[in-house]
Order: structure tokens, then sequence, then C-alpha cells
């Protein structure tokens, strides 16, 4: 029986939780606390609740249920260490980056579940394959039917995590091969269920991954300006005289001139990646061009804030300039993330 003392991060304070996806098991979600380290640096670490003699994994379903938990968790653990008066003077810099790390946790894993949406419904009429034209090692049964269950529903993989039967298995010239089963892989598995559905590889490296399946969302979110529900929103948003809203990886941006009005950009990775940044709310962008990358203005480590602007990426070339009579400075706003989620549900798939 495992001790409390053999537990990840025993001793070390809880600053706050957030789930992520339980890659071994293949399904449902883990929760994770964020601890202060010794040397001062955060940590995330698997938690564990006492059951009986033992502990178990706090485990969930679902999304909803695990996020739900975590935000609830976190009204009550921020409010305390803000009122904690044993807390160092840093203690605003440390809630600073504790709330930077859960927003990065929740803005990777909402657009995760919106991409693997998106992945299942791009596939859903996808040709079963039968069982008999599964070649799997040895002729096992037990792989076959294992295989063909994941299959039923993401037939497009080609890499699969036969969890009962302890194994891995990869496609290659029409076999079904062994590869290893370890955690890196379950990982290259919970990937492969979203990547492989727009044409990429699970095991490729994830960052342009994903920054490939933005760009390959794009027109779906142009196809949100036309929705009912986006267009009270914005015309919401720019009653107040906004003319930028960031929702999940994307950007709603208002341009005046020739009556182009509203359009969709992309929301640069850095703005939602963990580069050690922290995206600064009150800040404004400042767009010189007409880039179709929007980075948000952010506070650097060092506390210098920095205002936001619009690029292209590196294999666009460089976006047209505007003259410096039309250069725009713009305040944005940030809609939740599970928003983009339940607007991408309402359009009827091609």
């Amino acid at each position: 029986m495992i001790k409390e003392s053999q537990l990840p991060g025993y001793g070390l304070p809880t600053l706050a939780l957030f789930p992520e996806p339980f890659f071994e098991r293949g399904f449902g979600y883990l929760m994770r606390e964020c601890k202060l380290k010794k040397d001062g640096s955060l940590g995330w670490f698997n938690r564990y609740l006492k059951e009986g003699g033992g502990f178990k994994a706090d485990f969930y379903n679902t999304l909803d249920e695990a996020v739900q938990a975590a935000e609830e968790a976190n009204t009550y653990l921020l409010s305390n260490l803000m009122l904690d008066q044993s807390a160092s003077s840093s203690k605003s810099s440390l809630i600073l980056k504790v709330e930077k790390a859960v927003t990065v946790r929740k803005r990777r894993l909402i657009e995760e579940h919106l991409m693997l949406s998106e992945s299942l419904k791009r596939n859903s009429e996808a040709n079963i394959i039968e069982l008999e034209s599964i070649i799997v090692p040895d002729n096992n049964e037990n792989l076959r039917f294992a295989l063909i269950e994941i299959l039923k529903e993401t037939p497009y993989v080609q890499l699969a995590r036969l969890r009962k039967q302890g194994t891995t298995l990869f496609k290659e010239n029409g076999k079904w091969m062994h590869a290893k089963h370890t955690k890196k892989t379950a990982t290259y598995f919970y990937r492969e269920l979203i990547a492989r559905g727009f044409g990429f590889s699970g095991c490729a490296h994830w960052g342009k991954t994903k920054a490939a399946i933005r760009s390959m969302l794009l027109p779906r979110a142009n196809q949100l300006l036309q929705l009912a529900s986006v267009k009270r929103i914005l015309d919401e948003a720019s009653s107040r005289g906004l003319k930028v809203v960031v929702l999940g990886g994307f950007v709603f941006w208002f341009e005046s001139k020739n009556s182009v009005g509203w359009c969709v950009k992309e929301l640069s990775e850095s703005s939602s990646s963990d580069t050690g940044r922290t995206i600064w709310l009150e800040g404004k962008i400042l767009s010189k061009n007409h880039g179709r990358i929007v980075v948000l203005p952010y506070i650097k480590e060092n506390g210098d804030k920095v205002l936001g602007h619009t690029k292209n990426s590196s294999h666009d070339g460089k976006a047209l300039p505007r003259h410096k009579d039309e250069y725009v400075e713009l305040p944005f706003e940030m809609l939740e993330d599970d928003l983009m989620i339940g607007l991408f549900g309402e359009l009827k798939y091609e």
C-alpha cells in the first residue's frame, strides 16, 4: 500500500488544480495539483484522494465535471493564498504565475477538445474496416477484436493503445505491428486521435501539428460569423467599443477600412502556450500591418509590458503594412474558451 509520504509532491503546498486527459487509460481526466516547489518554481503533480486505508487518483469521466471541480477548488485556494499573511512579499507575482499556469492548461485542453470533436466529425462517414481485413500480430483474435472497437469510433488512426491487452499497435504497409507500450506512446495515441483526423501523425511535433490544424479550421471559424449567436456576441462587444474578441484559438477582428467589418484571424501560438509570458488583459493591440495572426499583449517575467501586434507566419511572407496614419490600437476581450466548442457544434458539418 502506498504511503502518504510517497505521494508525488508530498509536503508541498497546493496552489491550484486543473485536469488533464488520462492518457494511459485512454479516456477520462486526472486532476493535477499545481504546487510550489522548494526552489520557488511551480510543478504539476497527480492528485490523490484518501480512500479507506489507501489513496486513489482523483479521476473524472467527463471534461465538464473535471473543469468544474477544478474551478470551484481554485476559487477557494487562490482566495486563501491572497489572505495568507505569512506569504512572502512576492505573493502577487506568485498569484499571477499560478493564474497563468491554470489559464495555459485550460486553453490547451479546451482547444484540443475542440480539435478532437472536429476530427471525429470530419471522419464520421469514413468506411469502417471489415474485421477480416485487419491483420494483427500472430493473428491474435483478442487483439483484433480490441482493435476493431477502437476503429469503430476512429477508423482513421494508425496507432492504437489496447489498454486491457497491455499493448500498443501501429499500422505499417497495411499490417498492425507491436509498438512500445509506454507512457510516451499513450500520449502519442491521444494525439493520434486528433491529428490523424486532419491528415497528420500523432507522433509528430505537437506544437507544429496544432498550428497546422488551427489554420485548417480557420475557414470553418469564418462560418461562425453567419450564426445569429455569434452576431449577438460581436454586436454587444462593438457597442462597448471593442474591436477584438478572442475566442479559443481564433480572434474576431473588426476592420473598418473598405467596409470589411468582422473577420477571423488566428491567435498566435505564443499567446496560448507556456512561454514564460502572462497575458496582459488590460493591454492593447497595436496593428501596423494586415497580418492574419494576432499576438496578444503580454507581461514578461521581469514585469515589462508589451503591446500586442499582428503578423504573418514565417511561410506566409511579410504582412502588408498599414500606412502610418492607419495604425490601429485596439483593446481586446477574451471569452470563455469552451464557448467555442458550443459554437462549432451549431454548424452543420459539410
